[in-house]
């Protein structure tokens, strides 16, 4: 049989994960594997969260080129330009590549411009350049308290985005970083959803949490508040309020980084997937795990879910064989408090609605801790430590930290496809 050639997408968590598992599951002689993408390293973007109050991007960075060479994995770095679906090959700024199956792993994009001035006004969330900036605007307001001028942040999730929770995240840590700095009453923090609830996508049990941290550290929230327009010190919501402020933080709402012409896609350009191993709905060739899909939720946690669901459909493929599928996915969540943590272990609901959360389920619980955030550090460093050498994060010891709470363990449940 000849070799499969597998073209890979880009380098973030579902690019990675879809490469090394696969890789895991096949030698060289049975798939040959290419990753194309525009940088040399993976970033550990989940962790950028904590850019604005101090931490240093270096250690987010995790090499790829001895990895690619230890697992025989090519790699070309490139922009993907095109996709000549009847031919098997893409365009790329380096060249044209043929595949046998291609992974379209090029995530999202923010959009800003979606809501009238917010590009101009507002501090993005969404990249490390833009939280470096952020945090240089914290330290003046710091600043500013300091000398006895009030100020104001206001954090705004408008309509659009699909990762709402680092949006909270870096609210609850800039309150935590100012009590340090024994400045928290010279600060005020507002915080404005769109949402109905507060990180609704993951159900009652993290707005109730939500809720109580709010109220214990005086942040005023509204849900139901969609922001409409920014201008240089205020934001105008679709209600009519209007909210004064001197830092304006956000997460843009988002769409998909790369259009591919030929393939579906719903209204923002995300692929429409088959939910079982992930290939683009009509082409059985193509894959589109992680945030490049069409999974109502965009986090690092689920594409490393996705990306092993499309390496199991690729090797499925491969041996001619029927992919079968596993339980609902449980999604497990973190948000970093800058010196504790909350945890939230969400599982999905099977049915029509993939993102819908299990309510009733007995693995849906939420906690507090500073284990937490230790666990989640470690979930990290492991992450960071197997995508170096070349290994499936999903395979290793640290992928546990984030399964159990100390003195209880729970059975791995959450996966997306059967192993052979």
């Amino acid at each position: 049989m000849a070799r499969t050639e597998v073209v890979v997408l880009g380098s973030g968590f579902a690019g990675l994960e879809t490469a090394f598992r696969l890789r895991a599951r096949a030698g060289e002689d049975d798939v040959g594997i290419t990753v194309v993408s525009d940088r040399d390293d993976f970033l550990y973007r989940p962790g950028t969260v904590r850019l604005p109050f101090g931490a240093a991007e270096a250690p987010l960075h995790v090499p790829l080129a001895g990895a690619f060479r230890r697992r025989g994995i090519g790699a070309v770095i490139a922009t993907a330009e095109g996709i000549d679906l009847d031919r098997g090959q893409v365009h790329t700024s380096r060249g044209r590549m043929a595949y046998d199956r291609l992974v379209l792993a090029t995530g999202a994009a923010s959009r800003p411009e979606e809501i009238p001035g917010l590009a101009e006004h507002a501090h993005s969330i969404a990249a490390a350049g833009a939280l470096h900036r952020l945090g240089e605007d914290l330290r003046w307001a710091a600043q500013h308290a300091r000398h006895g001028r009030a100020q104001r942040v206001l954090f705004a999730l408008p309509p659009g985005n699909q990762c709402a929770a680092p949006l909270y995240e870096v609210a609850l840590m800039l309150d935590t970083w100012l009590r340090r700095k024994q400045i928290r009453d010279g600060v005020e923090i507002a915080f404005d959803t769109c949402e109905e609830s507060y990180v609704q996508a993951f159900g009652p049990k993290l707005h109730e949490l939500v809720s109580r941290q709010f109220e214990a550290r005086g942040i005023e929230g509204r849900t139901a508040a969609t922001l409409a327009k920014a201008t240089e010190r205020s934001a105008v919501f679709a209600d009519g309020s209007v909210r004064e402020f001197d830092v304006l933080a956000t997460f843009p709402p988002q769409v998909a980084s790369v259009h591919y012409s030929g393939l579906p896609c719903d209204e923002r350009g995300f692929l429409r997937c088959d939910p079982l191993g992930r290939a683009v709905l009509g082409r059985p060739e193509v894959f589109g795990p992680g945030d490049a899909g069409d999974f109502p939720l965009k986090l690092g946690y689920l594409a490393l879910l996705q990306a092993d669901a499309a390496a199991g459909a690729i090797a499925a493929q491969r041996r001619g064989t029927t992919l079968s599928a596993g339980p609902s996915p449980v999604v497990r969540q973190v948000l970093d408090l800058l010196d504790d943590a909350a945890f939230a272990q969400i599982p999905l609901a099977p049915g029509d609605d993939p993102a819908r959360v299990d309510e009733s389920s007995s693995r849906y619980w939420v906690s507090t801790g500073a284990f937490w955030r230790a666990g989640a550090r470690l979930a990290e460093a492991a992450l960071s430590a197997r995508f170096r050498l070349g290994l499936p994060f999903r395979a290793g010891s640290g992928w546990g930290a984030l399964g159990r709470a100390p003195g209880r363990t729970r059975p791995n449940t959450d996966n997306l496809v059967e192993r052979p």
